[in-house]
């Protein structure tokens, strides 16, 4: 069973930068495709993006292209999102997810953490 861990998450202004972490215990990292969705109040989970095994392949939300970036260490069995050019509408609670394939449903998911961009 693996076990994520989100942190990183915060109080920044708009036009600033966060970086997520998302540690994984329990199990091997560079198994699984590392996804990252987020979740804003009221509305409904989407996707953000996310990265392959190897970490050579990466797919973004049309929201956050070129604004966001994915990667992992699986060395450090740690995957991370930078988050550059942020904008309110960005404020979300952000998840990450651990799943054995791309287009298939993660199964292991983080408890999420908090971003807020002020205006």
């Amino acid at each position: 069973q693996v076990q994520l861990v989100e942190s990183g998450g915060g109080l920044v202004q708009a036009g600033g930068s966060l970086r997520l972490s998302c540690a994984a215990s329990g199990g091997t990292l560079s198994n699984y495709v590392m996804h990252w969705f987020r979740q804003a109040p009221g509305k409904e989970r989407e996707f953000v993006g996310r990265i392959n095994w190897r970490g050579d392949s990466t797919r973004y939300a049309d929201s956050v292209k070129g604004r966001f970036t994915i990667s992992r260490d699986n060395a450090k069995n740690t995957g991370y999102l930078q988050m550059n050019s942020l904008k309110p509408e960005d404020t979300a609670i952000y998840y990450c997810a651990a799943g054995y394939s791309s287009i298939a449903v993660p199964a292991y998911w983080g408890q999420g953490t908090q971003v807020t961009v002020s205006s």
